[in-house]
């Protein structure tokens, strides 16, 4: 059996990998005609594509969580500011994608709204300073990150009562329609924190015991009182329903702990996994091209555009295929160019002014300034 502590934790890859193959389906729906998309079938995926948006972000918390942990015996500032570069990446796809699908120019509100990757922006922005600063006592910050989540997820009630230009932050009736507004969603970051605040080290069996207990919550909280009905309502189709997404998100992500352990070397290394991890590792990416190719105009022709509420099972599984696969080879052409815009950016920072005035410099160096 392959050790029980990987240095990197491949299920919260795959669970990162599945929710994206189920992002672009979820959106490819807009193909399928519309009595299809309200069939038993239609249903069926409208209720697993309600989960995507809770693993990417649920995934995002313990992904910050896990870096801060794992490094939090070396100095403190150069790994904050590397979480803090890869949120702003976030945070500038996000305001990117608006840009190019809201009339910013006239109304520069819509940059802001609380999409996906904003709300998961701003959220890991605000559980920053409580992770980096219990990052060397993980039992205080699982148990500071999973109150702040159980307070943010009970807090809805309140939120749906503003109004005015912060509804757009806390609920979904502001003037630009929040479709992800931190209430509830920002608890799906601090409730991945705690579990990335005890994975580093950790046994299957230890991880396990903490995603059994947050699944726990997610079934609980609907069953103690009337208030947290409002946030947790037991109803098992809703895709509303944040207990039951805790629940499934917790069991999935044991499964897929499980099928980790399980699994021998080759099997984790072959090119299903590989193939999934890919998609996972580079779901920043895979979101941003996949709606692209989906949604985007290209010589004034957009795949939506042509193709939105007339196609049948059988075509909108081609296209889903289609662009899965269009979607990776871009991935994979931002895996090769990735790497060389990081060794850019260490060039132009090791010949910056700064760097330059703080090297020794020749006799003839000082000459050639005078």
């Amino acid at each position: 059996m392959p050790s029980s502590s990987p240095s990197r934790i491949k299920a919260f890859d795959w669970l990162r990998g599945l929710a994206v193959l189920f992002m672009i389906e979820a959106h490819a729906t807009a193909l399928l005609r519309p009595e299809l998309r309200a069939s038993p079938e239609g249903r069926i995926l409208d209720w697993i594509n309600g989960l995507v948006a809770p693993a990417f972000i649920f995934a995002a918390g313990f992904s910050l969580a896990l870096v801060q942990v794992r490094g939090a015996q070396g100095p403190r500032w150069p790994r904050v500011r590397r979480s803090l570069r890869r949120i702003g990446e976030v945070l500038a796809v996000g305001v990117l994608v608006n840009a190019i699908w809201f009339p910013w120019r006239v109304e520069p509100g819509w940059l802001l709204r609380l999409d996906i990757l904003p709300c998961i922006g701003v959220s890991l922005v605000l559980a920053v300073p409580l992770v980096a600063g219990l990052a060397r006592r993980p039992v205080a910050l699982f148990v500071s990150a999973l109150l702040i989540a159980l307070g943010i997820f009970l807090a809805v009630p309140y939120g749906a009562s503003v109004t005015g230009p912060w509804a757009d932050v806390v609920n979904s009736r502001g003037p630009h329609q929040s479709l992800f507004p931190l209430l509830p969603w920002a608890g799906y970051v601090f409730l991945g924190a705690s579990v990335g605040a005890l994975a580093v080290g950790a046994s299957v069996p230890r991880l396990m015991a903490v995603l059994g207990g947050i699944a726990g919550i997610g079934w609980v909280l609907p069953r103690l009182a009337s208030f947290v009905m409002e946030v947790f309502p037991p109803a098992v189709g809703y895709r509303g329903n944040h207990g039951q997404r805790i629940f499934i998100v917790a069991l999935v992500l044991m499964g897929l702990l499980l099928l980790e352990s399980w699994l021998s070397e080759r099997w984790r290394q072959g090119l299903a996994a590989r193939f999934v991890e890919t998609l996972g590792m580079s779901s920043l990416a895979g979101y941003f091209f996949h709606e692209m190719l989906l949604f985007g105009q290209f010589w004034g022709i957009s795949l939506a555009g042509a193709a939105r509420d007339k196609l049948g099972w059988g075509l909108f599984g081609v296209s889903w295929v289609g662009l899965v696969v269009a979607t990776t080879l871009l991935i994979k052409a931002v895996e090769w160019l990735y790497p060389r815009y990081e060794a850019l950016l260490a060039r132009l920072g090791a010949q910056s002014p700064r760097n330059a005035s703080s090297a020794p410099r020749s006799s003839s160096d000082k000459a050639s300034r005078l």
